[in-house]
């Protein structure tokens, strides 16, 4: 056997599949280097040893030169592939698709535009908060349904997933001076999932700290924000309703009826709730250090729940599932 060919074929193979070949028919089962090591049983001693070096050397230059030819090849296969890849970037490209602003940003947006429009300022907080910002500091005591495990996403240490906005509103009361007209957009976090749920969703709270602040400012400042923000007068109403956090506390529902099978809002006989409100509870002042007879107001809304209102979407879940065709759909403007 012509071992020095066979080395000779290996440095010139152009090829994986080549090379493989060679490799097998070397050293495969059948191979003429495997036969011949088979081979050294049936010869005398001193022959054996002779050969048995001979073949040993060539099995290790052989194996050396499939290693090295291995590389050459993988090295050339980067190459060519780099190759038939390559950018020319200086190629003028065409204008792509003009991009648009999410439904919830878009509102975000119009929203803080709004608010700011009252005078208040933009705060924000940490998604991951403590369960005296997020619970004890808004009077949520410790056997309260929200605290539920099936509601919360608890973490260790004394953490959550914040289930509200509003313990920005704790940070800012227990930080800053007082008065403070304060607007808290962001992310919140609870443990439910169908078509008007969403295990993350966003909020945002407004908080007035004022000397004589009554059910009236609040009123007035909700029923101003839904004038601009539906770019229409609205009829709303309060309803009694109970939040640790406020006391009185109500519920605010806006008008609305059917036209062709679509939500005509602003007017009609039907009543749809749109977001929670009430006066500061006197225990809220009390955990954030002040005395309980400071007066104030707080409101809170789903941004989503706006955004769905406003453009007629009906289920939660087409807007976090970032298809293109459907957000184009809405034609928003950039950003």
């Amino acid at each position: 056997m012509n071992y020095a060919s066979i080395l000779y074929d290996i440095k010139n193979v152009m090829n994986m599949d080549e090379l493989s070949a060679v490799r097998g028919a070397v050293f495969g089962k059948n191979g003429s280097l495997t036969a011949a090591l088979k081979a050294l049983g049936s010869l005398d001693p001193e022959e054996r040893k002779t050969q048995s070096v001979v073949l040993n050397q060539w099995k290790a230059t052989l194996l050396a030169a499939i290693e090295s030819q291995n590389h050459v090849l993988e090295e050339k296969r980067w190459s060519d592939t780099l190759a038939q890849e390559k950018i020319d970037i200086s190629i003028p490209t065409g204008i792509g698709g003009i991009g648009k602003g999410h439904p919830i940003h878009q509102v975000l947006h119009e929203v803080v535009d709004i608010f700011s429009m009252m005078g208040f300022s933009l705060r924000r907080g940490p998604d991951i908060e403590t369960e005296f910002n997020n619970f004890d500091a808004l009077n949520v005591p410790p056997d309260h349904p929200a605290r539920a495990m099936q509601d919360t996403f608890y973490m260790p240490n004394g953490y959550v997933l914040r289930t509200q906005t509003s313990p920005v509103q704790i940070r800012a009361m227990t930080t800053e001076s007082l008065p403070l007209r304060i607007i808290s957009p962001g992310r919140v976090y609870r443990a439910d999932h169908d078509r008007t749920h969403s295990p993350m969703f966003h909020q945002v709270e407004c908080l007035v700290v004022e000397p004589h602040i009554h059910m009236g400012h609040l009123k007035g400042c909700l029923s101003a924000f839904l004038t601009h923000f539906f770019g229409r007068p609205v009829a709303m109403r309060f309803r009694p309703s109970f939040f640790p956090f406020t006391s009185p506390s109500a519920e605010v529902d806006i008008a609305y009826q059917r036209k062709n099978g679509r939500l005509d809002l602003g007017s009609g006989e039907n009543w749809l709730e749109i977001l929670g409100c009430g006066m500061v509870n006197p225990k809220v002042f009390r955990a954030c250090g002040h005395s309980d007879d400071l007066s104030g107001f707080a409101a809170g809304m789903g941004l989503e729940r706006l955004a769905m209102l406003k453009y007629g979407i009906e289920d939660i879940r087409h807007l976090f599932q970032n298809d293109q065709r459907w957000l184009s759909h809405f034609g928003f403007s950039p950003l």
